[in-house]
């Protein structure tokens, strides 16, 4: 990470002091305050009656469709769609926005892992007065515990979703004859099998990774985080932790992980021409195959993601997103038909049309959904698999309130761990370290 990147993650994530709240006025118009009785169904549509104009920052390019039609439907409403930017670019400039009481937009595109660090700084709106409450049952567990910030209150609605699955290359795998692994135990043999054959071959790649890191945590029942208000607890030394550090180390000690960043060009190649086997990753990683590596279409499959123990069903979360109100919005009303509109509306199926993997059960369940016939994977029914991964990640998870920063530091401490003689378990302990020195400097109460 660049020197000027690391300083504009610290500026943005020092904004998100436990003294911050968000006092600052849009410049969106003065519908609302949010702090009248609770919106009815009729008070949303008389706000989209009424129309005006609101701001939107995200960069997830199907909202792009679903802006045009929202206006086209609404056409007293304008909505302008601002990319300010990736994650971080984002919520840096969204944090110096609120501190400077300026230039807030009035909807947000939030990650669920840095969701929390907004909602405890007041930053955003909580939802349940504008009619969020009424939606339980609406999402799948996973994001909808997100979009709650470990609080009673709801801080968003969910976007997407990333329920685990195992993504494989079958023309690699029936090469070799390696069975499909059901367990984390097989795993660990198949990679060992095949890299032994095909010395240039590797089940998969990992240089470190937080997401993915906590994401396998999540699924072997860890939890290193806890969260109640600006109390923090960051305990690695969980057994859930351990039983991934154990088995994930076996990769990394004997060399059995491709050493090449995910993302990268080399890690595009590799996935295309077999040299990296397979991936375990969320549901949303079909449109980036199908796009980045033309390659592999037709050979690479969906399969369960591998368990911890033999017939279990456990999986977890690896990214996925929200849209929330901000706290400065005079438009909350109006930001809240638009955010209902884009997840569980039409603007739900039209995103889904386009790639996006559903976090709504109406979506998830339909008939069409599920038997649809992806020719990438080989005509494989892939919805039926990451479906059956979106009932069964494991509830009880939480990301810190500072969670953009620790990730900042991830392979400072952690990374260590791929390159030197340090054990993952080791660099989790340093990780544990510098995210509690960090919080306490923040004002919080950690331990």
């Amino acid at each position: 990470m660049t020197r000027t990147r690391r300083h504009a993650l610290l500026l943005g994530a020092a904004a998100l002091s436990v003294a911050l709240t968000a006092t600052a006025c849009s410049s969106s118009g003065t519908e609302d305050s949010g702090s009248a009785k609770p919106a009815s169904n009729a008070d949303i549509q008389a706000a989209l009656n009424a129309g005006g104009e609101i701001t939107v920052w995200a960069w997830d390019p199907t909202l792009k469709k679903v802006v045009s039609d929202f206006e086209a439907k609404y056409p007293k409403v304008k909505v302008n769609l601002v990319n300010a930017g990736t994650n971080n670019e984002q919520y840096t400039a969204l944090q110096n926005a609120v501190k400077a009481g300026k230039g807030v937009p009035d909807v947000a595109m939030i990650e669920y892992y840095a969701l929390s660090q907004f909602s405890l700084a007041k930053s955003v709106t909580d939802l349940s007065a504008l009619g969020a409450d009424k939606l339980k049952g609406t999402f799948t567990p996973g994001p909808w515990s997100a979009v709650h910030a470990g609080t009673e209150g709801i801080y968003a609605l969910p976007m997407d979703s990333g329920p685990m699955a195992l993504f494989y290359n079958k023309e690699v795998f029936d090469k070799h004859k390696i069975k499909v692994p059901a367990t984390w135990e097989e795993y660990i043999a198949a990679a060992k099998k095949l890299h032994k054959a095909d010395p240039k071959a590797y089940l998969t790649a990992d240089t470190g990774d937080a997401g993915f890191t906590t994401s396998m945590i999540w699924q072997a029942g860890g939890k290193p985080y806890t969260v109640d208000g600006t109390q923090v607890g960051v305990n690695f030394d969980d057994a859930g932790t351990k039983k991934f550090t154990t088995a994930w180390q076996q990769l990394i000690s004997d060399k059995l992980l491709a050493p090449v960043p995910a993302w990268s060009d080399a890690w595009y190649k590799g996935l295309g021409d077999g040299t990296i086997a397979s991936l375990v990753t969320g549901a949303w990683m079909p449109a980036p195959l199908a796009s980045g590596v033309k390659a592999g279409a037709g050979k690479w499959r969906v399969a369960p993601m591998p368990q911890w123990n033999s017939g279990e069903d456990v999986t977890a979360e690896n990214g996925g997103s929200s849209l929330a109100v901000m706290e400065a919005s005079t438009k909350k009303k109006l930001a809240y038909a638009f955010l209902k509109y884009a997840t569980v509306d039409e603007g739900a199926q039209t995103r889904i049309d386009a790639g996006t993997f559903p976090s709504t059960t109406k979506q998830l369940n339909s008939v069409e959904f599920l038997n649809k016939k992806d020719p990438y994977f080989g005509g494989q029914r892939i919805n039926e698999v990451l479906a059956k991964s979106a009932d069964d990640v494991l509830v009880g998870w939480s990301y810190l309130p500072f969670q953009v920063y620790a990730n900042s530091i991830f392979n400072d401490n952690v990374g260590k761990a791929y390159v030197s003689g340090t054990t993952l378990q080791e660099g989790l302990k340093s990780w544990q370290d510098a995210s509690i020195k960090y919080g306490q400097e923040q004002g919080f109460t950690v331990k």
